[in-house]
């Protein structure tokens, strides 16, 4: 069994606090505000040697009328269906609480072992307030500080105790990231359901429901991958919440992090100057783009629909036309396993490698048929061609004179790479040294 290790309990205990914590990186959103976090959030810890993975989930309210309240009950069973260990958190600023003790109940019926984790004991009084959580009857309690580190080392000597392997270190590592970005209710969160065919994060149709960057490892075609589900991305101005504001920071952040990224477009909405900004980012960090345009089923269609609107993402593209399209709808699973596969094809392009003897035959012959235009007078000369080898396609163009090659003829060479070789979706480098 996986070592699982899963954070749980009321809302506003410090679930987020200690999770950023193990996991040594702010990746969770923490805030003061009750319920910020709302899907399952997976990190990777370790602790003497033993590695394993820890799950940060929503605060557990029952009889609220709040619209998420249902959906994070279901995320938190989830999380600790799954996990090995339960670090059932509590708070001893605010002591024991009607809804801790509600909890423990079904904490009890788990079979599993728990771990009564009482957070804020941030000085001696707080430290023995502690105690009067042995009254929810789940066995020894760990008093810590979660935003200090106080106690977590006590903690996690008991936790690895539980563990019957050792785990694996950086379980995800080399594998390809596919980071789902748009504004906000686009429906990336559908998205990732559809294709996992159950509900890892919460949709509703309230904008701004995901604010995490949820992460999932999943398998197609006998490859994996690592799907990374990002809040919606609104225009910095009409930002005013911090929580909203840290939510664009992670998915910007998730944005980085990818391979691929998916840019997916309202159909009803179409390509706009948000979208745009996305694309614009993806290109400056170098990363695999493609375009899904979702709830293509509620756009009214002729035999020239989709024409007419590839043309017109076309023009406003300009001259990014290489990158790829794709018309869906989620709820309809529509296409939705081919947009995964094309966005394993753009990653395949961003990887490829391209012989030195085979762009050079087919270079140096375009090259021939239109050389570089004459500059004061001066011929330039492209002599060679190669690939250099970094983690995204740059090519190298030896040549007399590079300072004279200027930007329409770049362009030129670009197209005609893009022509001969499968390069689409991707950004590519040309640089021009002097031989």
């Amino acid at each position: 069994m996986a070592n699982i290790v899963a954070i749980v309990g009321r809302p506003n205990v410090g679930k987020s606090t200690l999770f950023n914590r193990l996991v040594e990186r702010r990746q969770a959103i923490m805030d003061n505000e009750s319920g910020v976090t709302r899907d399952r959030h997976y990190g990777y810890a370790d602790w003497i040697g033993k590695y394993f993975t820890v799950i940060d989930t929503g605060g557990y309210v029952t009889g609220s009328e709040d619209v998420f309240e249902g959906a994070i009950r279901t995320q938190v069973a989830e999380a600790m269906e799954e996990a090995s260990v339960i670090l059932f958190m509590t708070d001893c600023h605010s002591g024991l609480n009607p809804l801790d003790k509600e909890f423990a109940r079904i904490v009890r019926g788990l079979k599993k072992p728990v771990l009564v984790v009482a957070n804020k004991a941030d000085n001696t009084d707080y430290h023995y307030m502690s105690n009067d959580f042995y009254a929810l009857g789940l066995g020894d309690i760990f008093p810590i500080s979660a935003a200090s580190g106080a106690g977590t080392g006590e903690l996690l000597d008991e936790v690895v105790k539980h563990f019957e392997e050792d785990g694996i270190e950086g379980p995800d590592d080399g594998i390809p990231r596919i980071a789902v970005l748009g504004r906000p209710n686009a429906g990336k969160s559908s998205f990732i359901n559809a294709l996992l065919g159950k509900e890892r994060t919460i949709v509703t149709d309230v904008a701004g429901t995901t604010r995490d960057s949820i992460n999932t490892r999943y398998t197609l075609f006998g490859q994996d991958f690592i799907l990374t589900d990002t809040a919606g991305i609104r225009k910095k101005s009409k930002v005013h919440e911090d929580i909203e504001f840290y939510s664009v920071m992670r998915a910007l952040q998730a944005l980085q992090d990818s391979d691929v990224c998916v840019i997916m477009i309202d159909a009803e909405r179409g390509l706009e100057a948000q979208d745009m900004n996305l694309v614009s980012l993806a290109i400056k960090y170098r990363k695999g783009i493609m375009l899904m345009i979702n709830k293509w089923d509620l756009i009214e269609k002729d035999s020239n629909t989709m024409k007419k609107f590839t043309a017109d993402l076309d023009d406003k593209l300009g001259q990014l036309t290489w990158i790829p399209k794709i018309f869906t709808s989620v709820t309809e699973k529509q296409r939705i396993f081919q947009a995964i596969e094309l966005a394993v094809k753009v990653n395949e392009n961003r990887e490829r490698k391209i012989p030195t003897s085979r762009l050079n035959d087919i270079m140096l012959r375009e090259i021939d048929h239109y050389p570089p235009p004459a500059l004061k007078g001066k011929h330039i000369k492209i002599k060679y061609v190669t690939q250099l080898p970094t983690r995204t396609p740059t090519i190298a163009f030896f040549c007399n004179l590079p300072q004279y090659i200027k930007e329409p003829y770049e362009r030129f060479l670009e197209n005609k790479l893009r022509e001969h070789f499968e390069f689409d979706g991707v950004p590519m480098k040309l640089v021009f040294r002097q031989k």
